[in-house]
């Protein structure tokens, strides 16, 4: 890979720049539950000689100053509350390291129990005592194969599975993705990802960028009261704050766009401060280079970030902040050579994509007292997605047969057969209030609103070839509707220590949508219960009800059954929400100072899932990893499924520098249509197997700390998705996949293998740190099954379509000053 010139330049230069390098620690350290600021908590750098150390002043603000750059433990102590300790703790010259640390109350006042946050990866939410883990940013960075997005990371963790590798839907136990909460600052989003299919909560690029998260929740089944909506996990997300003090900026230019950052105070004696990015594709640039990208038909995309922070008396603040991204691609096969091959779309029309996502916001963050905490954000969110197709008319020749001219088809005319416009906006307000009673027992109190404004519109027309001819029909309207919706999630969870060693979390949760008399959820009982053993053990416990509203546009599509005269209508407006009982059971154990074995078993009991009725094999379960939409027929709350497995993590945190995480799971996930048939679930592969490793070498002159070289790998082993046989007369009736009823599911793909590995090169010279990394993702040019799909074909045929991608690297330089 050959740099650019002006980048070979700098590093050049700055190789002669030697010096000692120092750089800043500093931030807040407030109480974990009532956030209130806490004085006199003595910091401490325990890794260099003499101890670098200070004390938090009346607003709970701390300063590490002339620390080497490097990796280093900071410790924090405070009489009457646990000892936090986090490890690897990343310092570089371009830009300070900003630690916001919670303390967490003891129970008996002079306990030296320790609270090593950074080794044992809990959760920041103190309500979750099983399946969740902390989400950190660091790890982002370090997971070969990751490119920086937070859903492909996830992919890593026990029970978890990526959808393919052109798309970052994120599958847990077995679960479809449209089971998947994304929130970020407490409010629910919309699906956060370019080329957003409605019904969907993947992508092929994340919009989300991890340069401007802070650390965050991942939870993978029974998580807490607050979280409704959702039957298979949370993803929760946190913006951090820009620095208040300095200036900063970053660029980086790579494969999946050049971006630059910038943050600084807005007034340095307030403590305000701003952040923005922005994100430019440059795939276009790649395709040139004669690099696969999957497709012909080049991709376009951006997005951007702001956020602007306030700090308010006794650690409160107001933050406003926003995010969102645009993408398009026009998948001209009029234009194309006829052995060109596209990921996405048909090859017998020209398709036009365009799609938008946007969420912005305004947190309020309060202590009312050293005991109780306020939080509340009111966020505007919207997303739309729109399509156009042109049918091919193709020259025939006097036989019928297709004409090719320089390897391209000859083509009469273009009409449209498509044109659609789908759009949500959503209001969203979420507040709770959080009462520490004492050390020992902590209640929550909240209540999460949105109101939703709908604007569905699709009009297409039907194809009926013959051997000599193609007809248009009239254009029939399949969505037409505008309306609105509210849902309301009231929720309360109380977390108690029975006794020093026995944790108990239980709340109640409803589920209100009123978009139709169905879609109440009364009460939802969650309950987790955490026992700490000696010899550093836990067992844990947790189980709880948990609904979920239908992807929006399904009930608002307008069926009608073939030879009948019923009205078209919203034919679906009144599905019911799907509900299942979740039960967990983990085993937790800390194998030495930095090695932790995880052992979990969970079963999972779906009920009210919307099936098509009559003698159907359709269930909602199978949908939402794709870039298709689905139109059924009617459908009913009469479906059922279940899914159980157990999995394994061993994960040795980073130390001695270097770190590796292995995580399996064996799982089996069916479900029942309404033709009564026990299923594989399309996303049943049965197992999953993931082995991360990465070793850092650190390279110094004396006591000069100048540059360190990452090196990573990750094998990732995956049983095959299912499908089934294709009912290829239906399908050319309806233009789209129509599945044989009889025999859906009863094939599986291939097992899906991949191997990445990561390099990463750092150099930090004074206040600048440059970064070269490239991901080789799949290096051994392993040829998985990427889709499948029925397509009709510009001579009439309706074939099996097969698509792979081999070998990609994905590469960035960034600068940080």
């Amino acid at each position: 890979m050959r740099l650019p010139i002006p980048v070979l330049s700098i590093l050049l230069i700055t190789q002669t720049a030697y010096a000692q390098l120092t750089q800043t620690i500093r931030g807040r350290v407030v109480d974990k539950e009532s956030k209130y600021p806490l004085v006199g908590v003595t910091v401490q750098l325990t890794d260099v000689t003499p101890t670098l150390g200070t004390i938090s002043d009346t607003a709970g603000r701390y300063r590490l100053t002339n620390v080497p750059v490097g990796r280093h433990t900071v410790r924090l102590s405070l009489v009457g509350y646990k000892d936090a300790l986090l490890n690897n703790i990343i310092v570089d010259a371009g830009r300070e390291t900003i630690l916001d640390i919670d303390l967490e109350e003891a129970i008996q006042q002079l306990s030296a129990v320790t609270v090593k946050a950074q080794r044992t990866g809990d959760a920041r939410n103190e309500m979750a005592l099983v399946s969740a883990r902390q989400f950190s940013v660091e790890e982002t960075d370090r997971y070969a194969g990751s490119r920086g997005e937070p859903a492909r990371m996830a992919s890593n963790f026990a029970g978890v599975q990526g959808a393919d590798d052109s798309r970052n839907d994120i599958v847990i136990r077995g679960n479809s993705p449209i089971g998947v909460l994304w929130r970020v600052e407490g409010v629910s989003i919309p699906n956060p990802n370019h080329f957003a299919i409605p019904g969907t909560t993947g992508g092929p690029v994340s919009i989300i960028n991890n340069k401007y998260l802070a650390n965050s929740d991942f939870f993978t089944g029974a998580f807490p009261a607050e979280f409704g909506n959702s039957m298979a996990g949370v993803f929760d997300l946190r913006l951090r704050n820009g620095n208040n003090e300095r200036h900063q900026r970053s660029f980086q230019f790579g494969f999946l766009g050049t971006e630059g950052l910038v943050e600084g105070p807005i007034s340095r004696k307030a403590g305000s401060s701003y952040l923005a990015s922005y994100r430019y594709a440059n795939l276009w640039l790649f395709s040139k280079a004669g690099i696969d990208i999957g497709t012909q038909a080049v991709p376009s995309y951006q997005d951007a970030a702001f956020r602007f922070n306030f700090p308010l008396k006794n650690g409160g603040n107001i933050a406003l902040w926003g995010f969102g991204g645009t993408s398009t691609i026009d998948i001209l096969i009029s234009k194309q050579e006829v052995s060109d091959r596209n990921i996405f779309g048909q090859n017998d029309r020209d398709q036009y994509y365009t799609s938008r996502m946007g969420v912005a916001g305004l947190s309020y963050n309060q202590p009312l007292s050293r005991n109780t905490f306020l939080r509340a954000t009111l966020a505007v969110s919207g997303n739309s997605q729109g399509a156009g197709d042109d049918y091919l008319f193709i020259r025939r020749d006097s036989q019928g047969n297709l004409q090719v001219q320089n390897n391209r088809f000859v083509i009469d005319s273009l009409r449209p057969t498509l044109s659609y416009r789908f759009a949500e906006t959503k209001t969203s307000l979420a507040m709770s209030v959080n009462h520490k009673f004492s050390p020992r027992s902590t209640l929550k109190v909240g209540l999460n609103t949105d109101l939703y404004l709908f604007s569905y519109n699709d009009s297409v027309r039907t194809i009926t070839e013959t051997a000599t001819s193609v007809r248009l029909s009239n254009w029939t309207t399949r969505w037409d509707s505008r309306t609105s919706a509210v849902m309301l999630q009231p929720y309360i969870q109380w977390r108690v220590n029975l006794l020093r060693n026995m944790t108990l979390s239980t709340g109640l949760t409803s589920l209100y949508f009123s978009l139709n008399n169905n879609s109440f959820s009364p009460i939802e009982p969650r309950l987790g219960l955490s026992w700490d053993l000696p010899n550093r053990q836990k067992i844990s416990l947790a189980t709880g009800m948990h609904s979920q509203i239908q992807p929006a546009y399904a009930y608002f599509y307008r069926f009608t059954p073939a030879g009948t005269s019923l009205p078209r209508s919203d034919y679906n407006r009144d599905m019911g929400l799907t509900k299942s009982w979740h039960y967990v059971a983990a085993y937790d154990r800390l194998l030495g100072r930095n090695m932790r074995l995880k052992l979990e078993a969970y079963y999972q009991k779906l009920f009210n899932v919307p099936v098509e009725q009559g003698n159907s094999s359709f269930s909602i379960l199978n949908t939402g990893a794709g870039f298709s939409r689905i139109f059924p027929g009617k459908l009913v709350n009469e479906g059922t499924g279940r899914n159980y497995g157990v999995e394994l993590t061993l994960e040795k945190f980073f130390s001695d520098s270097y770190y590796f995480l292995v995580t399996g799971s064996l799982f089996d996930a069916k479900y029942r249509g309404a033709d009564g048939v026990l299923r594989n679930t399309d996303f049943n592969g049965r197992y999953a197997f993931n082995a991360l490793v990465a070793k850092e070498f650190t390279f110094r002159r004396g006591d000069r700390r100048g540059s360190s070289l990452n090196l990573g790998a990750k094998f990732t082993a995956i049983g095959g998705r299912w499908y089934g046989p294709v009912d290829e007369t239906a399908s050319r009736l309806n233009q789209d996949i129509v599945y044989r009823n009889a025999t859906r599911n009863t094939l599986q793909f291939a097992p899906y293998r991949r191997l990445d590995l990561k390099v990463d090169y750092k150099i930090n010279r004074n206040k600048l740190t440059h970064t070269i990394a490239v991901d080789l993702v799949n290096i051994l040019g392993i040829q998985n099954l990427l889709s499948l799909s029925y397509a009709p074909q510009p001579d009439g045929t309706f074939i099996k379509q097969e698509y792979q991608l081999g070998f990609l690297p994905v590469f960035f330089y960034r600068i940080d000053f």
